[in-house]
């Protein structure tokens, strides 16, 4: 009899899939033994943006998280999401970043190592590969499938046997959007098995509704080891169902060691625990064979869709699915998983939101035609990449081999709140973000989005996001919300800031005189006073105004009072949408004011600096 060894996806891509991300370690923890003692393989724990979600939002420290994870899982092979050469980032870091982040991840409780490539740039995960066999752990390579007119089946297979020749232990087959089927699954996996000698991993995001028959599939056809996720988080954008597969693969003939007597009480308890993060589910991540054209894989859509809600902008969803094949082709062809569908994805937003293809582009999507990512399958746009970069001229090169070592000058710029490694490679990571993070964690002020508990006739708790932007009268204001005291009294105190500007007000449980994006009453909204006002931004007045056309915080400004830029000149950086965005000058001039500083929050519609023609 066949042995079918399961990797369970819940603790990472089931939730990514779903809710964003956000599921605390806290609700992770009670069901870890059970999981512990149902046979997996491995169980996918950690990686992937899990990282970035734990610091952005959640204000846990990752690595604590790894930790409390390991030690709650000691028979199971924990497994972690590894971008290769971008880590757990959004560009490509130095070699001595990589080596190190390894062996903590290592040192820290990863058994198994998945690493892959955006852009199946081989030259992206040799380094991984080798610190991982260097640490003796399991290095699986990764094949991030894609279709595309350069995307078949001898590319794949030839890039199987560059994965296995880095000595590799397994391959997996990361099929993010859901875009096989079985004929395609088939002549992939039989060829995989043909030609290369190691166990092949199936991973397919259900997205598109073929994914259990995908693997099936890819069981009869030599594959040995397959990823599926607990009921409580399966199915559309995330994975087959565990105890559905299970019950296919014994039926079948197949043998596997997963206990499903011992699966209830981990999916009642998981069940439970997904409706206090209700705010994070959207109509975006079931079902939808749309996927098979545009191509957004699982783990992107959640976060795509909450994000637009932040903007303003979930309306336009339609409009940005529709926009992202065309971006990808302008592009060349990139499968769409972390950076790149992050990249790709935030590019058809601002082409999307602004009403203009490319009139602002991201420093991703600069970055990206001048080669730091690596090389791209296909051709790109010329016309396009000349908007983006003008006459530079991109690398051809593995993009790391233009970096110094970094550990050094990471160590200095972190000197002072930086106590570990673990803190340093969190730094790394996310610099500006991180510096906030550890600073509020060393001082203990630490505070994570905050769920509003109320309860309405029937006892169901129901939960509010603690920042969000509002529309009111043709103004965007951006709200947050801290609370104190107890969730059960029928008042308590919150410190609201709109706009940056901090004020208490007393919120009665029931209120119901401000509406969130998401249609919930969540605050009673107070007038702004004259002090309020003399703080606010100005409203563009003329041609020199420059402006954001999405809500973001602001990273970097290049220019000062004084400065004479040119049109076209970069002179603010926004983040939205976790990518980095360079605002350009549309006149030549002087700059006359500056009215942000780094790490305001802004808004379309206000002027953040404003030119004197020339």
């Amino acid at each position: 009899m066949k042995k079918i060894d399961i990797t369970e996806l819940v603790l990472r891509d089931g939730h990514q899939c779903h809710i964003a991300t956000r599921l605390r370690t806290e609700d992770m923890l009670p069901i870890c033994p059970q999981l512990d003692d149902m046979g997996f393989w491995s169980i996918e724990a950690w990686g992937g943006a899990t990282f970035d979600a734990c610091v952005r939002y959640l204000k846990e420290d990752p690595w604590e998280r790894l930790r409390m994870l390991r030690k709650a899982l000691p028979n199971s092979r924990i497994q972690m999401l590894l971008r290769g050469q971008n880590l757990l980032g959004y560009r490509n870091y130095s070699d001595d970043v990589v080596d190190m982040f390894v062996k903590k991840s290592a040192d820290n409780g990863v058994d198994v190592f998945r690493v892959f490539d955006a852009l199946n740039d081989i030259r992206n995960i040799e380094v991984s590969i080798k610190a991982v066999k260097k640490y003796k752990k399991h290095a699986e390579g990764t094949i991030s499938f894609t279709t595309s007119p350069v995307h078949n089946i001898d590319y794949f297979v030839n890039l199987a046997k560059k994965i296995e020749e880095l000595g590799s232990d397994s391959i997996a087959i990361k099929d993010m959007a859901g875009l096989l089927t079985p004929q395609v699954t088939k002549d992939l996996v039989s060829n995989l098995v043909k030609n290369t000698n190691l166990p092949i991993h199936m991973h397919c995001h259900a997205t598109s509704g073929l994914a259990s028959i995908n693997l099936i599939t890819a069981v009869e056809n030599g594959a040995t080891m397959i990823d599926t996720c607990n009921s409580s988080f399966s199915e559309g954008a995330s994975h087959p169902t565990t105890e559905s597969i299970v019950v296919a693969l014994n039926d079948l003939g197949y043998k596997t060691d997963t206990n499903l007597s011992k699966m209830e009480d981990i999916t009642d308890h998981l069940k439970q625990v997904r409706k206090k993060y209700w705010q994070f589910e959207s109509d975006f991540t079931n079902l939808d064979p749309r996927v098979l054209i545009n191509q957004v894989p699982g783990g992107m859509i959640s976060n795509l869709s909450s994000q637009l809600n932040e903007q303003g902008a979930i309306n336009r969803m339609d409009e940005v699915l529709a926009e992202i094949p065309k971006v990808r082709k302008d592009l060349g062809y990139p499968p769409l998983v972390t950076p790149t569908s992050q990249i790709v994805g935030t590019q058809a937003a601002l082409n999307v939101i602004t009403g203009e293809r490319y009139k602002s582009v991201t420093s991703e999507v600069k970055n990206y035609f001048l080669g730091q990512y690596g090389a791209t399958p296909a051709p790109v746009n010329k016309d396009v990449m000349k908007i983006a970069i003008g006459d530079q001229k991109p690398i051809t090169c593995r993009p790391a081999d233009k970096l110094k070592p970094e550990i050094s000058n990471l160590r200095a710029k972190s000197e002072g709140y930086v106590k570990s490694d673990e803190d340093l490679l969190t730094y790394a990571m996310f610099p500006d973000m991180a510096t906030i993070f550890l600073q509020e964690r060393y001082a203990g002020t630490l505070e994570p989005e905050e769920l509003l508990i109320k309860n309405d006739n029937n006892n169901v708790n129901h939960y509010a996001p603690s920042e969000f932007n509002i529309s009111l009268h043709g103004e965007t204001y951006h709200i947050k919300v801290k609370g104190s005291g107890d969730s059960g009294e029928a008042e308590r105190p919150f410190y609201v800031s709109v706009d940056g500007i901090s004020e208490e007000v007393l919120i009665e449980t029931l209120d119901e005189s401000l509406v969130a994006p998401n249609g919930n009453q969540v605050i009673e909204k107070k007038n702004k006073t004259n002090e309020d006002l003399e703080h606010s931004r100005p409203k563009p007045s003329h041609d020199g105004c420059i402006t954001t056309a999405m809500p973001g915080t602001i990273v970097d400004i290049k220019v000062k009072i004084g400065d004479n830029v040119k049109a076209g000149d970069g002179v603010v950086i926004i983040e939205a949408m976790k990518m980095e965005n360079e605002i350009q000058s549309s006149k030549s001039g002087a700059v006359m004011a500056v009215h942000i500083k780094k790490g305001d929050s802004v808004s379309p519609n206000e002027t953040l600096i404003e030119i004197q023609r020339s």
